[in-house]
């Protein structure tokens, strides 16, 4: 696999006017998401999948924080670059990325600098995405449950899929470099909406099934509670500085939430009952046709 920061599609630097060892930049370098103040143009778009039948649910994973461990990593970025272009003391900038995590991170400035100037906000949120990339995704890793966790649920029938705020590209360079896109039907990122649209979009390809959303932010939470049908779970975090118990995310709508997804194989069939009508109704039905 190309490392991260090269070219991913196998072109040619000589033929292309680059010198072969110039790096090329990624796509979630230069693109912000729909909820930025621009957005860059869109060449093409492919149509979108045919709704399926899929045979037991799915279940929608997070990735920054649910999947991968880097919000600790991603944080101090965050509150390193908001201290140097907004004068916000470091930790508490921290704290406030913390707060509004589980956004794109365009709309966190716009909530926390409404009377900065569009254009500060923006040149902000590029110089963030490339950090990013090159502080913590770099060294990003999975927690550590996660990969026999997947391969559980993808054994007992769960179709499984990932919406992030971070590009397409880049979270499926993650997820192939941790050996993990295997287990994922699909990734939806920032070009493809926000993550409410995310899930209206799952609901359409992957009709009359139960829906899961995995998150860890309340955001999160409340995205999935937003969409008809949609079940939201926690992931809990504790984190210098910063705690996000079971306890909140429940208050926040979570159907269930602990600080690891160890037990959720064990959790989705009782969560995903919720969504089958009850045996009753169904008989009830019957006698009066």
């Amino acid at each position: 696999m190309a490392p991260l920061g090269r070219d991913v599609q196998g072109g040619d630097p000589e033929r292309d006017g680059k010198p072969p060892d110039s790096p090329v930049e990624l796509p979630i370098l230069s693109a912000t998401s729909q909820r930025a103040e621009v957005s860059r143009p869109v060449l093409s778009v492919p149509p979108p999948p045919a709704p399926r039948r899929v045979e037991r649910g799915v279940v929608v994973f997070d990735l920054d924080g649910t999947i991968l461990d880097d919000l600790g990593a991603i944080s101090r970025v965050a509150s390193d670059v908001m201290a140097k272009e907004f004068g916000t003391p470091a930790d508490e900038a921290r704290i406030h990325y913390l707060a509004t995590t589980g956004m794109p991170f365009e709309a966190q400035l716009a909530q926390l600098y409404p009377s900065a100037p569009a254009s500060l906000r923006l040149t902000t949120a590029r110089t963030f995405h490339q950090r990013k990339v090159t502080e913590a995704y770099a060294k990003a890793k999975p927690f550590p449950e996660v990969p026999k966790m997947l391969k559980r649920l993808a054994a007992e029938k769960w179709t499984l899929a990932i919406s992030t705020g971070a590009e397409t590209e880049m979270a499926d360079l993650l997820l192939e470099r941790e050996g993990l896109r295997y287990w994922f039907e699909d990734v939806l990122g920032s070009a493809q909406g926000t993550k409410r649209e995310h899930l209206t979009e799952y609901k359409r390809r992957f009709p009359e099934v139960p829906v899961i959303l995995v998150g860890d932010s309340r955001f999160d939470m409340e995205a999935a509670q937003s969409v008809p049908g949609v079940i939201p779970v926690g992931r809990a975090s504790r984190l210098a500085g910063w705690t996000l118990t079971p306890k909140d995310l429940r208050r926040w709508g979570a159907a269930w939430a602990a600080y690891s997804l160890e037990k959720l194989p064990d959790t989705l069939p009782r969560l995903a009952n919720r969504t089958v009508p009850a045996a009753p109704r169904a008989s009830a039905r019957r006698q009066r046709s």
